[in-house]
């Protein structure tokens, strides 16, 4: 089954265009200013051994769940009810 699609090529300019107001010109710079300065953290924090300590820790992490994965579960429960008590909304 064979459908038609009409298809409307315009060659002519809105006529009523959006203009961009004055101020947000300056948005997309500070955004590339925050990005590059996060970049560079990011590339120093790689760099530096608290990033090497990191990762060992979370090997650790994951190498103490497997082996103990009912205390992990019994920790994590713990652990949410811990903050689940301490930030609860008091109506």
């Amino acid at each position: 089954m064979e459908q038609e699609v009409p298809v409307i090529i315009h060659d002519h300019d809105p006529v009523n265009p959006v203009k961009e107001p004055h101020g947000e010109s300056f948005i997309p710079e500070q955004l590339k200013e925050i990005s590059e300065t996060l970049s560079d953290a990011f590339s120093r924090f790689k760099e530096s051994e608290s990033y090497d300590l990191l990762l060992k820790s979370a090997d650790k992490a994951k190498e103490y769940i497997a082996k103990n994965p009912v205390q992990a579960l019994l920790y994590t429960l713990g652990a949410g009810a811990f903050f689940g008590f301490l930030f609860r909304r008091k109506h």
